[in-house]
């Protein structure tokens, strides 16, 4: 289950796993386990538990934590919620963000998330603009669409909006991916256990369930965006 852009109107305490995978990317110096206003991040409206990743198209420690996140998500059935991370380093990621925003907003966000898991295959193979566009065109095609003449600047917009939240919370390297509950927060850096296994995530959303047994879901508030 994937849900996009779910933003926090209000304070949550919350419970935090990011789970660095090998080759991590990073955006900037910053010490990436230092998170500030943290209120921002919570389980989607009904759910005691979410993961809540940063990504980069380009970058291939997302590429390897891809499936294991999405795994996660569908075995424990918590809801996945994605933000685009682009690093200005990356040459096509940014393009490759706002092609698939155009599918989830224009067409399908089912058919989005397999354009993203079929850009994180492809990847290795993908070294400019122009392989990206390639690649997307014939995409397009085989899954009955038409590739846009134009892009209209709101899904870049989108896009920019999720990068920007990433530096309010002071994300500096990609994927950071969050466990989140809704009592209490915690970070654990690959870097100070000494882990870079994305496989971590299983034990952190397991913790986190256990945690919220018996727990009332929180209230729904009013949508945001």
């Amino acid at each position: 289950m994937s849900i996009r852009r779910t933003v926090a109107a209000s304070l949550f305490a919350i419970g935090l796993a990011i789970v660095p995978a090998a080759h991590a990317q990073f955006a900037g110096t910053p010490d990436p386990s230092t998170f500030r206003d943290t209120s921002m991040l919570k389980p989607p409206a009904g759910h005691k538990v979410a993961i809540i990743e940063f990504f980069d198209l380009e970058c291939p420690a997302c590429r390897t934590a891809n499936p294991i996140v999405e795994r996660a998500a569908a075995q424990y059935h918590v809801p996945l919620v994605r933000y685009d991370f682009p690093l200005q380093m990356h040459v096509w990621s940014k393009d490759a963000a706002i092609f698939a925003r155009y599918l989830q907003d224009r067409v399908n966000p089912d058919l989005a998330n397999k354009y993203r898991d079929d850009v994180f295959q492809q990847q290795p193979a993908l070294n400019s603009k122009d392989d990206l566009q390639n690649f997307t065109r014939r995409w397009m095609q085989q899954h009955g669409q038409s590739m846009p003449f134009s892009m209209d600047p709101k899904f870049a917009a989108e896009v920019q909006a999720d990068y920007n939240l990433g530096l309010k919370l002071n994300v500096t390297r990609t994927p950071t991916i969050v466990v989140a509950t809704a009592n209490k927060w915690q970070i654990v850096s690959g870097s100070e256990s000494g882990s870079n296994d994305p496989n971590r995530i299983f034990a952190m959303v397991e913790g986190a369930l256990r945690q919220t047994q018996g727990a009332p879901a929180p209230a729904k508030a009013a949508a945001h965006k």
